[in-house]
């Protein structure tokens, strides 16, 4: 499977950015697909994640209620919205497909190229 994210950018504090991550390849549907973050000198960090069918969502603490994971299979795209930013969440954001796992960066099998989120304060 192939990933394509984009949707970052410069945005203030308090805002918002929607994230797309698209996914090509075969049987696309059957991964479980995961939103991270990497700053620099940091461990890539999970964000949040969505099953197979879309129907469970998986978040971290820290963007619970801010961050909302979505995926459309009709066109294999996974989307990240992402309200009330603060300038801690700049990173690069990337996006992964995993065939089992649900917040382990190591264990995924295939991710985007990322996408840079600055948060100015």
């Amino acid at each position: 499977v192939q990933l394509q994210a984009s949707g970052g950018g410069l945005v203030q504090a308090g805002g918002s950015l929607r994230l797309s991550c698209a996914a090509s390849g075969v049987l696309t549907i059957i991964y479980i697909m995961g939103w991270f973050r990497q700053a620099p000198g940091k461990d890539r960090e999970f964000l949040a994640a969505v099953s197979a069918s879309g129907a469970v969502t998986y978040y971290e603490d820290s963007v619970k209620g801010r961050f909302t994971i979505s995926r459309e299979n009709a066109t294999n795209t996974v989307y990240l919205q992402m309200n009330s930013l603060k300038p801690d969440n700049t990173a690069v954001y990337y996006c992964g497909a995993s065939r089992h796992t649900v917040r382990t960066a190591a264990t995924y099998d295939a991710w985007g190229q990322g996408t840079l989120v600055t948060v100015s304060s």
